[in-house]
């Protein structure tokens, strides 16, 4: 009997795979995430790939082709992955080579080898190559051959584009361990840095990207995940930043040289505009200036410009205001309120840019932390969040087998019952009314759960009637009382315009809890002045409650059991 040969060892990394640029990234042996660059230095590189006489260049390589050799190469295609031709939308890759209809798939018409004829590469197989050149390039860099991912994706990619997808990278010679939504991975990616404390929050995670903005409202209860809201646009987009730029500085060529023509009517100047423009735009994140230089932007003519920071963000003010809109938006869709929201996770390139960080910032309330370069110290790379958390993942779930991994992901297994309203205590007094409610399993929390607080009683001691209660966040707003008019004189009735415009104090806006039903009470007694109690919640997926309550540091207690009366609504965890 023959020996039977060992499997090989798996290597695994994460691919962020976006429409206009992917990266790769592998865990350290300290467990730390480390972005891989490939061979020309690049960590974010172009999702592009460009043929000149067969050879095959990619990257920024394959970028540069855009202006001499744009009908061979593929750029903007992660999208097209497993849709019909009639569902895509085409207009990103109107400057590269075309998409087209080809059998019953998306297909691109290339001169892909050194024979001077066009050859019909459907969507699947440039996916695979390009996956190919981030498997070799991780390879490479690691000197091993890298066998296995986890890939990023975006919340709204269909059953079919996943499986399309699978395919794909099975092609290149990568077996996909997990598909992990691209909002939940950036997440990650701070979650499991070494000086996160966990803590039950609502973060947004606001990508504005090349080609579409997509948006995703995430509860975080004790490390699971469960995507409340998301939120897609295509025509919000860094490509209309780039845009502003591209006019802007198309207007200043006219200005000078009025008889050479329009850029922006010249398909091989437009590639040139289009370029330059975003590498004003990226240096314009880092810096207060920045320089526009293009050779023979048309007629031979060459064109060299400057744009200050300022006032780029005056004409992109639009586009940026358009996107905090779609952030505010999915807020609403998850029924929730800014002041719900612990924090605001920019992620994607565009979000160097330091005018979106301080415009979702105005949006939110002090409470809310906004985290992007520019705002937070220890700000994660926003173009590295996806990649990072990838690789994170790669590095948890690379020991166990394929079928395990499928398994603990199913959806029999990952949708669970969520919880409807937060639970928590009021502890009450012998002289008092009325308790201060304190949330303990927050909503949308994934059953089951146990949760421990410990919560200060009326300083004086004595008897404490607790009651455990279901509980509702309520926004409570509080309009400032209206100012007394003054009577004004003749002389000061040309100033009109100016007492108008005079800012009025804004109203104030609180979250509150209402207080619901009441699903249990105890009765400590002679409890000490100034001590605490502990709270222990156990709430199984039927929604039975056993909750303990005792003096702090004491032992025994309280103890509560409350049988399920009614199933809560699943969600996703």
């Amino acid at each position: 009997m023959s020996e039977q040969q060992a499997p090989a060892e798996r290597v695994a990394i994460g691919i962020s795979f976006g429409n206009s640029y992917s990266s790769i990234a592998f865990t350290s042996g300290e467990g730390k995430a480390e972005v891989i660059a490939n061979e020309d230095g690049d960590r974010q590189i172009p999702s592009m790939l460009s043929y000149v006489e067969g050879e095959e260049l990619h990257g920024q390589q394959a970028k540069a082709q855009l202006v001499r050799n744009p009908r061979n190469t593929v750029a903007y295609f992660r999208d097209f992955i497993g849709q019909e031709f009639k569902s895509i939308d085409p207009t990103p890759a109107h400057q590269s080579a075309h998409p087209a209809q080809h059998d019953s798939t998306i297909a691109f018409n290339i001169r892909d080898t050194e024979e001077d004829k066009q050859n019909a590469v459907s969507i699947s197989d440039i996916t695979a190559r390009h996956l190919k050149r981030l498997r070799t390039s991780a390879s490479d860099y690691l000197g091993k051959d890298v066998n296995a991912a986890v890939i990023t994706v975006p919340t709204n990619f269909s059953d079919a584009q996943k499986e399309a997808l699978v395919k794909s990278a099975k092609e290149a010679g990568l077996e996909v361990l997990q598909l992990i939504s691209e909002p939940v991975s950036a997440v990650l990616a701070y979650d499991a840095r070494p000086e996160a404390k966990l803590a039950d929050k609502i973060v947004v995670v606001a990508d504005l990207g090349g080609t579409r903005s997509d948006i995703a409202v995430i509860a975080s209860r004790g490390g699971i995940y469960t995507i409340l809201a998301t939120h897609h646009d295509y025509e919000v987009s860094g490509f209309q930043l780039d845009q502003v730029l591209m006019d802007y500085f198309a207007k200043e060529f006219l200005k000078k040289n009025k008889s050479a023509g329009d850029p922006r009517e010249n398909e091989r100047a437009l590639a040139k505009l289009k370029l330059e423009s975003e590498a004003v735009k990226k240096s314009l994140s880092i810096g207060t200036t920045a320089n526009f230089s293009v050779e023979s932007l048309v007629n031979g003519i060459d064109f060299q410009a400057t744009i200050n920071r300022t006032r780029y963000e005056l004409l992109a003010n639009k586009q940026i205001g358009a996107f905090v809109r779609l952030v505010t938006h999915a807020v609403e869709k998850a029924d929730l309120d800014p002041l719900d929201i612990s924090e605001v996770i920019l992620a994607g390139g565009n979000a160097h840019t330091p005018k979106i960080a301080s415009a979702i910032g105005n949006a939110f309330p002090e409470s809310t932390q906004v985290i992007a370069p520019t705002t937070f110290p220890k700000a994660i790379n926003p173009s590295e969040l996806p990649v990072r958390g990838a690789a994170i993942q790669a590095s948890l779930i690379q020991e166990f087998e394929l079928e395990d991994i499928q398994q603990s992901t199913h959806p029999m297994v990952t949708v669970t019952p969520h919880l409807s309203h937060a639970v928590g205590v009021l502890c009450i007094s012998d002289d008092e009314s009325r308790g201060v409610f304190h949330a303990i399993v927050d909503a949308e929390t994934p059953l089951p759960v146990r949760r421990t607080a410990i919560i200060a009683t009326p300083k004086e001691g004595g008897d404490v009637l607790i009651k455990l209660a279901e509980g509702a966040r309520h926004i409570k707003v509080t309009k400032p009382e209206p100012k007394p008019k003054q009577e004004k004189s003749k002389s000061d009735s040309d100033d009109d315009s100016d007492d108008d415009s005079e800012e009025e104090e804004e109203e104030l806006r609180e979250k509150t809890w209402k207080i619901g039903k009441v699903l249990s009470e105890a009765a400590l007694r002679g409890v000490k002045k100034g001590a605490k109690v502990e709270v222990q919640i156990n709430i199984g997926a039927d929604l039975s409650v056993n909750a303990i309550f005792r003096e702090q540091g004491g032992k025994g207690g309280v103890r509560g059991i409350l049988q399920a009366s009614a199933q809560a609504p699943n969600g996703s965890a």
